[in-house]
């Protein structure tokens, strides 16, 4: 390990040290983890890897993080750097992942690179899978400490680093996959989209000792007010922008499957006053404030509930989750004067040996913005909350239909045989709310072609009215469709292949 990383430790463990002796254990706290890899022995060096990590390392420690930073990592002391991560977070902290590096996509999956992966050729993809960091893994390592939030960052979206003159390069891709499939409460960024590379520099006479979208982040990063989604796409604006001056395509995306609004930097104030009654404890966010602000002990805090919002024909289902057991929950919207009780199901909860209470309640269609406001009975029978949870209508939409649009894409184009070869696009207008741009190509990779969807009515979103076009005739002699979906948000689908014959897509 290098010598800074185990000063690192080193203060980590006094810290671990000194919150033992004080007893009760504090607030949730921030734990990052940053790592560049320069020095690559078998594949191309990284010239500012190493700074972007040393750069946001800085940064993340005046936001008030606990800050790991390890540089030039092999394989092995890739494996303990994470080890030593993970025995640094507790339940319910806000944990951050950076690696700025070499990344590998194979068969959709992302590998990060540690500097004594082997040369590969045509053939040897299990020789990269097996010498490398999959990025699945970070994020299934910080669900199992339990991170309340855990937000991973990627500046690795570069050129395939195994490709030689005169060789078959390992198949895959320098850019990363999409990681569209993540759990709840993780928020990722990658610093290029599918299939773009990330810039260094702009110029050979840029001298700024980082990479184009590192410098950008880390100044969004410390802007008050702003939460996550906010700096992402500030990021990206300014990304793109810059990238363009010189003639090349990169637009950082991200991907969003946080309950809460996170801000590292500060709550944005009209946020915080604005969203409850005058009455109501103040909202409680997936992150914590910057530190300067006083932490109050875990035992005095309480566990606020999280929603997540389901729009079907009737209205919407709104499902309430709760870290306590509960022997009650009652709702209103604020403003209204009374509570109305949830009811129960005919389940016993083992934890209360109790009826299980229902934890969802549904809304109308027409259903205006506002704030919901939950609150419970726990086991002890004390009444906790009411907790304000933010009900905007077009945003849960968005979200709902990503997460279903994610979920079933081997539906979003279908073929039939019906006086020659027809191809439907019923599944993509279902969901179309979700969707700012859809491309398809014929017998092609490369989605060529814009496919025009009717406008979102919010009214009634998946409805199929006449005068959609459901679907199109295809020449006879088609072998496969691509699509690749921009999202509302701005991020970018993986590009799907539906071949005509089997019916079968990758």
């Amino acid at each position: 390990m290098t010598r800074r990383f185990l000063r690192t430790l080193a203060v980590l463990g006094l810290a671990a040290s000194l919150s033992g002796v004080t007893g009760a254990a504090h607030a949730e706290k921030r734990v990052a983890l940053v790592v560049g890899n320069n020095d690559y022995k078998n594949v191309p060096k990284l010239l500012k890897a190493v700074n972007d990590a040393r750069t946001m390392g800085d940064t993340l420690k005046q936001l008030g993080f606990q800050v790991m930073v390890a540089e030039n990592q092999n394989r092995q002391q890739f494996t303990e750097t994470l080890l030593a991560f993970d025995r640094a977070i507790e339940p319910g902290d806000t944990a951050f992942f950076f690696y700025a590096g070499h990344g590998f996509e194979i068969a959709g999956q992302n590998y990060l690179l540690p500097t004594d992966v082997p040369a590969a050729t045509e053939g040897q993809e299990e020789l990269v899978r097996d010498a490398s960091i999959l990025a699945d893994r970070v994020v299934e390592r910080l669900q199992n400490k339990k991170a309340r939030t855990s937000i991973l960052v990627f500046d690795a979206c570069r050129n395939n680093p195994f490709e030689r003159s005169g060789t078959r390069a390992v198949a895959g891709g320098g850019g990363l996959a999409p990681m569209t499939q993540l759990p709840e409460g993780v928020f990722s960024v990658f610093s290029a989209g599918p299939r773009q590379t990330a810039l260094d520099r702009l110029s050979n006479d840029d001298s700024n000792p980082n990479s184009v979208f590192t410098r950008t982040f880390a100044k969004e990063l410390l802007q008050p007010g702003e939460n996550l989604v906010q700096v992402a796409q500030h990021t990206r604006r300014l990304v793109s922008e810059m990238a363009d001056t010189v003639k090349h395509k990169q637009v950082p995306v991200y991907f969003d499957q946080m309950v809460d609004d996170v801000f590292l930097s500060g709550a944005a104030k009209d946020a915080a006053t604005a969203a409850r009654p005058a009455d109501s404890p103040p909202q409680k966010v997936a992150a914590l404030p910057p530190v300067s602000v006083p932490r109050v002990p875990r035992e005095e805090t309480t566990n606020a509930p999280i929603a997540s919002f389901s729009r079907h024909n009737g209205g919407w289902s709104v499902t309430f989750s709760f870290a306590d057991p509960t022997v009650g929950i009652s709702w209103r919207m604020a403003g209204n004067s009374d509570f109305r009780e949830t009811g129960f199901m005919d389940t016993l909860d083992p934890r209360t040996r109790k009826r299980m209470p229902n934890p969802s309640i549904e809304l109308p269609a027409d259903a205006q913005a506002g704030t919901i406001e939950v609150r419970y009975v726990d086991a002890a029978g004390d009444m906790q909350g009411p907790f304000p949870i933010k009900f905007d209508p077009e945003a849960a939409l968005i979200r709902d239909q990503r997460k279903i649009l994610d979920m079933t894409a081997t539906s979003w184009l279908s073929f039939r045989q019906f006086n020659g070869l027809l191809v439907y696009y019923s599944h993509l207008l279902s969901y179309r709310c979700a969707i700012r741009e859809a491309r398809i190509g014929i017998d092609t990779a490369v989605p060529d072609k814009v496919l025009k969807l009717p406008p979102c009515d919010l009214r009634d979103p998946s409805a199929i009215t006449a005068g959609m076009q459901l679907y199109e005739k295809l020449p006879a002699a088609t072998q496969f469709m691509s699509v690749e979906l921009t999202y509302r948000d701005g991020s970018v689908s993986e590009v799907k292949t539906f071949r005509t014959a089997n019916r079968s897509n990758n």
